[in-house]
């Protein structure tokens, strides 16, 4: 298997672990519109997820950016450019006080990286394929 094989089949992984992030992200979300769960529970179990993603999708970038992956790296550094405004400005993790006036907006944020993550995953897939296939 070639470099770049290797490269995007890390990608497809890690693409799969933060599409489940997001996922879970939704469903915790829900769960607390729904009266499921109070404030104070779901930022405790969110908050220890926050910065894993980030660093996790942070190191993915980096990846492509060292293995010269111009595509890829250029596709990922604007989500990666939004986490570090996020982590540089100290609005990154969740506050259970606020939390109800800002659910819309981590809504919207989560269904946006489920969404890029999702076709993210796919172009991953397509490009380990590609790399395979060119090997032969």
């Amino acid at each position: 298997m070639s470099g770049e094989a290797w490269v995007f089949l890390a990608a497809v992984i890690m693409s799969a672990v933060l599409l489940f992030t997001s996922v879970f992200f939704i469903i915790m979300f829900s769960d607390l519109e729904c009266d499921y769960l109070n404030p104070i529970d779901l930022c405790n179990k969110l908050n220890q997820f926050v910065l894993p993603e980030m660093i996790a999708h942070a190191f993915m970038t980096t990846t492509f950016l060292i293995s010269f992956q111009v595509i890829a790296f250029l596709l990922n550094a604007p989500l990666l450019a939004y986490n570090i405004n996020k982590v540089v400005n100290r609005n990154h993790m969740f506050d259970a006080t606020e939390i109800f006036r800002t659910l819309g907006q981590h809504k919207k944020e989560s269904f946006f990286k489920l969404g890029f993550y999702l076709i993210f995953f796919f172009y991953a897939l397509y490009r380990m394929i590609l790399a395979l296939v060119a090997e032969d």
